[in-house]
């Protein structure tokens, strides 16, 4: 089938799919869910075979971290689809609702977006999770993942389809693209496609951007930064930036660019060198944190680099206004911490740092859809647009207003006779 065909029956499928019951929504995820081990073989075979190809290409080892799909991310990943059934419906929920005047109600109402295009990397893991958010808000889905992941993501995304057509959803709801040619047909589809995701480089997302009329919710590069106060408590500090550094290098929420008060870096630094020295982190710095320790000279490039490994820039700053300035140039807007015992510092970080995602004394890594509640995520928005930071449920949906009235008519209005009483209800 080709990609025309494809949107086309997504399309038609999302609209069929609207009327769909939570409670069907929900056990079609439990069927999914149920699918996903019963043919846990199949898959692992798949990606076996797709791990080896990578090897025998060169695949760098962080991308064959991403790649891998095994006993543990199955049953990540089906913990976070049985977490979604217990999650509200976005879909349908009323917003508001205005009495314009006797008998004519107007219903700020959710809805579907309609048909996502995600074209996102090589983790299969990631071709789950968003084709369980759509199914759930109520959106069909075309999904392009990385070509180091094609037969793992083959035999998911069959595995998906059929588990929810059993349990009453439209065929074609969510298809599967495997070329570049695809994507480049899938950009001019505004007829069909309601949004396209793309996770990417910012090189990747300006190319989708500038390359189609589709709205467009960009994932980004993470280049994510830890700032260490002043008034920070060091052991607390070593252990946010172990945490957000080394539980998983490869992911766009790892700490990428490490910020240090010059009054505690003589302090802190040769324990977080200590740290990253026993896990082989290469260490990029400034000159004065290379007077303070052995590092790898860095230049103005070095921070708007997104390492995905064991890599990372330290600078020592003057002070909180320093570390600020710094972030809001070089970050991506993804996710910033600050470390501190200074409420008021934090206070000023929180509201001054232009990012998705802002913490206070905590690992950058908690920046995620299914930590923060949301059933996991599509991505995290960088964009100032109707979803922003991880992007769940929430961000899968738009709104409609429904009016309802009883042989109203304007010109009534406009002449006089009758007059508009807007009254809020609930208010």
């Amino acid at each position: 089938m080709d990609i025309l065909s494809f949107a086309v029956f997504a399309k038609k499928a999302q609209i069929s799919n609207t009327r769909l019951s939570d409670e069907l929504k929900n056990k079609a995820l439990l069927n999914i869910a149920k699918r996903l081990d019963e043919n846990k073989e199949a898959i692992f075979g798949a990606n076996e075979a797709d791990l080896l190809r990578g090897r025998e290409d060169g695949l760098s080892s962080p991308l064959q971290k991403r790649l891998l799909f095994d006993e543990n991310k199955l049953s990540q990943t089906i913990e976070g689809i049985v977490s979604l059934t217990k999650l509200p419906d976005p879909a349908g929920r009323v917003m508001s609702v205005t009495e314009l005047d006797d008998d004519l109600i107007l219903k700020k109402v959710t809805c579907p977006i309609g048909v996502i295009g995600v074209i996102f990397e090589s983790r299969p893991d990631a071709l789950v999770q968003i084709s369980v958010l759509c199914l759930k808000s109520g959106n069909s889905v075309l999904l392009k993942g990385g070509s180091e992941a094609l037969e793992t993501n083959k035999v998911l995304a069959q595995i998906i389809h059929d588990a929810a057509c059993e349990a009453g959803f439209s065929q074609g709801w969510l298809a599967l693209l495997e070329t570049r040619q695809d994507v480049s047909e899938l950009l001019c589809m505004d007829e069909y496609i309601d949004l396209i995701i793309p996770r990417g480089s910012n090189e990747f997302v300006r190319y989708i951007i500038d390359n189609s009329r589709i709205p467009v919710l960009g994932h980004a590069d993470g280049i994510c930064h830890c700032y260490i106060d002043k008034a920070a408590d060091i052991d607390k500090a070593v252990k946010i930036i172990k945490d957000s550094k080394l539980q998983y290098v490869a992911v766009c929420n790892a700490l990428e660019t490490l910020l240090v008060h010059k009054d505690i870096a003589c302090h802190i630094l040769p324990m977080v060198k200590e740290v990253f020295d026993a896990a082989n982190v290469r260490i990029y710095g400034c000159e004065r944190t290379k007077e303070t320790i052995d590092v790898i000279l860095a230049d103005d490039d070095t921070y708007f680099t997104e390492y995905l490994d064991y890599a990372i820039s330290v600078k020592i700053v003057d002070d909180l206004y320093e570390a600020m300035e710094h972030i809001n140039r070089y970050g991506s807007g993804h996710t910033d911490v600050i470390v501190t015992e200074d409420n008021d510092a934090a206070e000023v970080f929180l509201e001054m740092i232009d990012s998705a995602n802002v913490f206070h004394n905590c690992s950058t890594r908690f920046s995620d859809g299914f930590r923060y509640g949301l059933g996991a995520e599509v991505g995290i928005s960088t964009n100032k647009i109707h979803a922003r930071g991880p992007v769940g449920l929430e961000g899968l949906v738009i709104y409609k207003y429904k009016l309802t009235g009883d042989g109203h008519i304007v010109s009534d209005y406009v002449e006089g006779i009758k007059k508009f009483k807007h009254i809020r209800c609930g208010e």
